[in-house]
């Protein structure tokens, strides 16, 4: 399971990412479009040492070497106006990730990236006005790329995560779920406990 971060500052989050982290979450997308590198680079820091390798970087790239960060996320916007430009994507690091926005655009992505957000699959909760305009689960049954894990993205909480597993998807990621619940460890907890059972029941 994926959490990224909310694009503003939230009290406690680094104590609260600490907790997610210490409860078993898999990764972390570090999602600050507004942050200096200065600022970046206080937030790295605050995490601990042991965690960084489950840390995602969305922006200032070049900071991921200084810190032992080995994945990066690439926007849409990133992916396609750097399509030529093949050392964008060859950057030293063990994975890759992007964002999309339509399962065709999901087919079309090249065998660069290990996961892809695919969003949203439902309303947003912590955007408003932005939900989907099509069934994602219904597209996603003309899904062909098989080399880039689908991730769920947008709208996703304890109350739909087992529905999109039975659809297609590979896996979700929480943002608005976990940063406007008042106890966003529990909230994640929660959510855990039902993809892990989720998928124990499929093997």
């Amino acid at each position: 399971m994926i959490v990224i971060s909310s694009p503003f500052v939230v009290a406690n989050e680094t104590k609260i990412v600490q907790s997610l982290f210490e409860e078993g979450l898999s990764l972390f997308h570090i999602r600050k479009p507004d942050f200096s590198e200065l600022e970046m680079v206080k937030s790295i820091l605050q995490i601990k040492t042991e965690y960084r390798n489950k840390l995602v970087l969305h922006n200032h790239h070049h900071l991921a070497e200084d810190f032992g960060i080995e994945k990066l996320h690439f926007s849409e916007k990133e992916r396609k106006s750097n399509l030529n430009d093949s050392a964008r994507f060859s950057k030293p690091c063990r994975s890759k990730s992007t964002s999309t926005h339509s399962v065709e655009d999901f087919n079309s992505l090249e065998n660069d990236f290990d996961y892809a957000f695919l969003s949203p699959v439902f309303k947003s909760i912590s955007k408003e006005n932005y939900h989907p305009k099509i069934d994602l689960f219904e597209a996603l049954k003309s899904k062909t790329n098989s080399k880039t894990k689908v991730i769920a993205l947008g709208g996703i909480d304890a109350e739909n995560i087992q529905k999109t597993l039975e659809n297609g998807f590979d896996d979700v990621a929480l943002l608005g779920s976990i940063w406007n619940n008042k106890n966003p460890l529990k909230q994640f907890k929660l959510c855990q406990q039902i993809a892990r059972s989720y998928s124990q029941s499929q093997v």
